[in-house]
């Protein structure tokens, strides 16, 4: 019996070959040279090349995990999770790139367990992931950027940006990350949180700074619009 799932890979696979041009892989056969590291969400409803509009072979090199995290543990200290340690240690690429997204469902569930829900019984590596999301969510509290009385979904897409932001600056600030990389934080909203659009990528950070006037800088004056905070 023909298994429907399957079938739909697999179809979807035939798609995606017929639409490849005959030198999509002319050079990178071998090897890979990609611009940028991108750090974003499993989250389904994410896709990061998409995001980009790229297309192209050894553009993007992609970590894509539970809470768009740029870190992990190792040895009981905090630093660059593998993906990114690998992209600017071995591949030289020149930006990193921080994809956030509203709604984000890690968010809630660290924002849950610091606010008395608890978090549901989930395996042990999400459970890690939430984790080192809870202290920004702790801190954010703190710094009043939620407070008891905001609405939670108002409070988790605060927080999202929040943990972006927070990201960057660990980025920018990290030993392992070359000093002349670029990191950049964004937030992708299908939740109309900063604007009427779907799917607009917002500027929220970039090399440690989360300043929205000196962020617009930055970006074309057509652009100026995608620079926002919900903090």
């Amino acid at each position: 019996m023909t298994n429907s799932i399957l079938a739909s890979l697999l179809a979807g696979n035939e798609r995606h070959v017929e639409r490849l041009e005959a030198d999509h892989f002319k050079g990178h056969r071998g090897e890979q040279h990609p611009r940028i590291v991108s750090i974003g969400c499993s989250d389904s409803r994410v896709a990061v090349e998409a995001v980009w509009n790229i297309d192209k072979a050894s553009e993007l090199f992609k970590s894509v995990n539970v809470g768009n995290q740029a870190w992990t543990h190792v040895e009981g200290e905090l630093v660059v999770n593998d993906a990114v340690g690998y992209a600017v240690s071995s591949l030289g690429v020149s930006d990193i790139v921080v994809l956030g997204h509203t709604g984000c469902g890690a968010v809630a569930a660290a924002f849950d367990a610091v606010n008395g829900e608890g978090p549901e019984e989930a395996p042990p590596a999400v459970e890690a992931a939430i984790s080192r999301l809870v202290p920004l969510v702790e801190e954010a509290r703190e710094l009043d950027i939620y407070d008891a009385q905001t609405p939670r979904d108002v409070a988790i897409n605060r927080l999202v940006e929040y943990a972006v932001v927070r990201q960057v600056v660990f980025l920018d600030e990290s030993p392992e990350v070359p000093i002349e990389t670029n990191c950049w934080g964004f937030v992708y909203d299908f939740q109309r949180a900063y604007g009427d659009d779907d799917g607009v990528a917002y500027l929220v950070a970039a090399n440690g700074d989360s300043n929205t006037e000196r962020l617009t800088e930055l970006v074309p004056e057509r652009f100026a619009s995608r620079v926002k905070s919900i903090r």
